[in-house]
């Protein structure tokens, strides 16, 4: 049967564009089919044919075996909308600053390319988060997220006045810019820069983080996997946005409700080297760990 592999590359970033047609180069010169998405396949500007073909944008990982990304987080994150829900792994490369979410970086492309060649990785599930919105008791949008999702306030002058649910119970209101609700994975993203804990991908739980809350009981809180969380908006207040990963926004008026949850389709992410995160966390905070020693020598 014939390999295939959707490529999925920034088609704005001349980097990326290089980098892609190298790689569906080395792809096709080992008998593996390259998927692009139209806009990317002219802006790597290779021709498509028998070994090169072009996806389709409403299923476009369909029939690949895996989904590689090269980019920065938020290709990823694209590039995981791709690939949820469908038998194809994530794979990203980055070619951004940070870019937690990637599994290689640009200087081990090469690598890279072998390993999915040879097949020599392993995949993980990564927890997501399903989301919908209520008005006046009905369902009026639904989305996900890998990372986080945020409510976050529409008019900058104008504070959010929150209510938090856990499990059916309320919990606490607050007057504040916003509120996050964060995977595992996610807990280096925006949840971290809101002052949010580091939380380890194998840990199974849910973190929420109050945006500049003014309000005694506003610290992050790590919550069951399993729990109901929602959040209402207060329908004397100004509206209010919410965010899922950056990428897909829905309005809220006055007097909506967020519903969140663990998500029912989690996104399945390759590894390539078992690299444990604390030397991920050195790597890319640039934490400096001079004078460990390590564990004393037994005997």
């Amino acid at each position: 049967m014939t390999r295939r592999i959707l490529l999925v590359a920034h088609p704005r970033r001349s980097e990326a564009q290089h980098l892609a047609k190298d790689v569906v180069a080395r792809l096709v010169a080992e008998g593996i089919e390259v998927a692009l998405l139209p806009e990317e396949a002219e802006a790597v500007n290779v021709q498509t044919d028998n070994s090169v073909l072009e996806a389709d944008p409403d299923d476009p990982a369909r029939d690949c075996e895996l989904v590689c990304v090269l980019g920065g987080d938020g290709t990823i994150l694209r590039g995981a909308e791709m690939s949820r829900g469908t038998d194809a792994p994530l794979l990203g490369v980055n070619l951004g600053h940070v870019g937690f979410l990637a599994e290689a970086e640009r200087e081990d492309l090469k690598d890279t390319v072998e390993r999915i060649v040879s097949r020599d990785y392993t995949v993980e599930e990564r927890m997501t988060l399903d989301v919908r919105v209520a008005r006046d008791g009905e369902v009026v949008a639904r989305s996900w997220a890998l990372n986080e999702v945020s409510v976050e306030k529409a008019a900058r002058e104008r504070m959010l006045e929150l209510a938090l649910e856990i499990d059916g119970r309320p919990l606490s209101t607050f007057g504040c810019d916003g509120m996050l609700m964060a995977t595992p994975t996610g807990s280096t993203a925006y949840a971290f820069s809101a002052g949010g804990p580091l939380v380890w991908p194998q840990v199974e739980a849910l973190l929420l983080v109050p945006s500049n809350a003014h309000a005694l009981f506003a610290r992050p809180m790590v919550i069951s996997p399993k729990s109901q969380v929602a959040i209402e908006i207060d329908p004397r207040g100004p509206s209010a946005l919410l965010d899922c990963d950056g990428r897909r926004t829905v309005e809220l008026p006055p007097g909506a409700r967020v519903e969140l949850a663990r998500g029912s389709v989690p996104v399945r992410m390759v590894r390539l080297d078992g690299q444990p995160f604390a030397d991920r966390l050195v790597r890319k905070f640039d934490l400096p760990v001079r004078g460990w020693r390590g564990a004393p020598h037994s005997g």
